[in-house]
């Protein structure tokens, strides 16, 4: 697939970038879109064949690129990746809260444990990947910016009931960090994207994939991942320079499906 060139080359030329989930799917495209721009890109995941896949392909693309392996559920790792990523990499100008997960099932079916799970890796990994990454950018006095991928749609979600209380959470942190750490000069927003067509909706049956519903949208098709890159490109580019607080939906319109009258 050939992708369209939107922003002007050089765009983040001297820019580091660190984008967690960055093996595959959103994560990767974000990394090649910022990479692609002049970024130097960091990615991390627990998936470490994956990983290293994806440096290499964006590696033989021109691109500075690097992996820490982490499981950002777990604090002393993500103390531990953020020291070695600054002493090896630098500190970064952005982070990208990629990095989440879930699974489908009604929510009587789902248990304590596999509730605890999507809230800790959703929630508490984005948390705690953000508490690191400003204590270090107000200690060094620098500016940084924080973009959080979260859903298009934050409302009752059928089948993810963890998921959606958990996502819709990190839109509530995003706001309440954008407004405590303006002051430091720390941007954080949430893009949002709706269905795309990544390696992870294979898991899901049709009913729970969204592919019933594709038809019904006002852009009717699945995303690309590189159009979620476009939008978190956008909000780290100059453009975003005056942005914070906010969730930046890229759904081809799902959300408001809901409200159409059928014919």
């Amino acid at each position: 697939m050939t992708i369209p060139d939107v922003f002007a080359q050089g765009l983040f030329d001297g820019r580091h970038a660190f984008i967690t989930g960055g093996g595959s799917g959103i994560g990767l495209a974000i990394a090649r879109e910022l990479g692609r721009l002049g970024a130097k890109v960091t990615i991390a995941a627990r998936d470490e064949d994956r990983l290293a896949k994806a440096v290499s392909e964006l590696q033989s693309e021109g691109i500075d690129a690097a992996w820490y392996g982490l499981n950002i559920r777990d604090a002393d790792a993500v103390e531990a990746v953020w020291n070695r990523l600054v002493e090896e990499r630098g500190l970064p100008d952005y982070l990208v809260n990629n990095a989440g997960g879930q699974f489908g099932a009604k929510a009587l079916d789902i248990s304590p444990n596999g509730f605890r799970a999507v809230m800790d890796l959703n929630v508490q990994g984005t948390w705690q990947m953000s508490s690191a990454f400003a204590h270090r950018l107000i200690a060094a006095g620098q500016p940084g910016r924080i973009v959080n991928i979260v859903f298009a749609h934050t409302q009752a979600m059928v089948y993810f009931a963890h998921a959606a209380a958990a996502r819709a959470a990190v839109v509530n942190l995003t706001q309440t960090l954008a407004l405590e750490w303006g002051e430091h000069g720390i941007l954080v927003n949430a893009v949002g994207p709706g269905p795309v067509k990544t390696e992870a909706v294979a898991q899901y049956d049709d009913e729970m994939s969204g592919d019933h519903f594709i038809h019904k949208m006002p852009v009717p098709r699945w995303g690309e991942p590189y159009e979620s890159a476009y939008a978190v490109a956008f909000l780290l580019s100059p453009a975003g320079d005056w942005i914070t607080g906010i969730l930046l939906p890229v759904d081809g319109g799902a959300q408001l499906a809901g409200r159409r009258f059928e014919a």
